[in-house]
């Protein structure tokens, strides 16, 4: 009651409404459980009561709430619904937004929404300079309610040919771009730049434009003499690329490892989910070789980088391996394609099964069915593998010839076995 005390003992009068208050001819002051003061009309239409909010105490005064009330009435006289009439003001409000709200801003929106979401800034880079490069461009000042077949085939048609993997990611992300403000109320109707059973039928399939390019890969054949080379030389990339090539893991995940992934206890390093192309934990199992590099490493550690660049504080640059492979004169080769090297090894010169080799490749299940019933990481048997594959990398020719593939995997010799 402090309330309409306040307001005018004669002015104000209770209702049998619990926190109600009446002024008269539908205003009413509401009193919630908290304490909370609010203004509503009251009016009756169809049979039907309905309560409009006319804003909050003590922010609108008495006054200017029975000017509100007042104007509601109005339109009641003229034969209008105060509550349908409001709601008519959000849609065109909504509709006047909508009609100024660009791609670009969309794109923009999208972006901050999402990138929390995102395993590095890599993402956002490549994001921002492919919408940036070829789309806004065309379309980025235009509303988004106003992008049709016409404009994002204006895009894709220039680069669909020449540049196709940019522009399957472009289009891609114009149609999550899209479908953003479709679910935000900014436009409606088909997505236009939709692939399957749309967009398709108008550009060409990637995979029948040009062939998959793969990665340069060494021979395995090769590798040991590879390696022989790197030992000869110094410097933190070359104890990087022949951590990289033992362990088959990608330039990423080795330029970026910590410490405090090390168990060299256990001699296993583990990758935390968020440094993993497929957002899971991976357990590498170390060879002897794996863990020497290791230790030549911590003997000379600047910081928690195992392999830091040149400010301590940072990883190593992943340009510094590829300038190593060119001063070896291997510019015909890339870091990555020494995974590829490795899985030609495990494939033509041992039995170990593919999905071992695939587990240590870190590479997901396909399989629906075959990931439910694999729970499992192999971990026993890819140490066999990793063993194997350190033997076959730090042989000799002459030795090399005596690894010989068995029904479990690779049998080394005894005289290998303290390489």
């Amino acid at each position: 009651m402090r309330a309409a005390e306040r307001l005018s003992a004669r002015t104000v009068r209770t209702v049998k409404e619990r926190g109600l208050y009446a002024d008269g001819k539908g205003l009413y002051l509401r009193i919630g459980p908290t304490g909370a003061k609010s203004w509503i009309y009251r009016y009756r239409s169809d049979g039907r009561r309905h309560d409009l909010g006319l804003g909050s105490y003590p922010d609108v005064s008495l006054a200017d709430a029975r000017e509100r009330a007042t104007e509601q009435r109005k339109l009641r006289v003229n034969g209008q619904d105060p509550l349908f009439t409001r709601h008519a003001e959000r849609d065109q409000a909504r509709i006047a937004v909508a009609s100024t709200m660009t791609f670009q801003a969309c794109g923009d929106a999208y972006i901050a929404a999402h990138r929390a979401g995102w395993r590095s800034n890599k993402h956002l880079t490549q994001w921002q300079g492919s919408l940036a490069a070829y789309v806004y461009p065309v379309f980025g000042d235009l509303p988004v309610k106003a992008v049709d077949v016409g404009l994002v085939m204006k895009v894709l048609e220039p680069i669909w040919t020449t540049k196709p993997e940019s522009a399957s990611r472009t289009r891609g992300r114009i149609e999550s771009i899209l479908d953003w403000a479709t679910a935000r109320g900014y436009r409606a109707g088909e997505n236009p730049a939709r692939w399957r059973g749309h967009l398709e039928n108008l550009l060409p399939a990637r995979r029948k434009i040009r062939r998959v390019q793969h990665h340069p890969a060494l021979p395995y054949s090769e590798i040991a003499g590879f390696m022989a080379n790197l030992r000869q030389r110094d410097g933190i990339a070359a104890h990087a690329m022949q951590f990289l090539i033992l362990t088959a893991a990608r330039t990423t995940e080795v330029i970026g490892a910590h410490w405090d992934e090390i168990d060299m206890g256990g001699r296993v390093w583990i990758i935390p989910a968020d440094r993993m192309k497929g957002g899971r934990e991976h357990r590498v199992p170390l060879s002897s070789p794996a863990i020497a590099l290791l230790e030549q490493m911590a003997a000379v550690q600047v910081s928690k980088f195992v392999f830091p660049g040149r400010v301590a504080e940072r990883p190593l640059f992943s340009q510094m391996l590829l300038k190593l492979l060119s001063r070896m004169g291997r510019n015909d080769l890339t870091t990555h394609g020494f995974r590829t090297t490795f899985r030609d090894w495990v494939a033509e010169c041992t039995r170990f099964p593919a999905e071992v080799a695939e587990m240590a490749l870190a590479h997901a299940v396909s399989n629906k069915v075959e990931a439910a019933y694999r729970r499992g990481d192999l971990f026993e048997k890819r140490r066999q593998l990793a063993d194997a594959w350190s033997r076959y990398c730090t042989a000799t020719a002459a030795d090399r010839g005596l690894v010989v593939p068995t029904r479990i995997g690779a049998v080394v010799p005894d005289q290998l076995k303290d390489q």
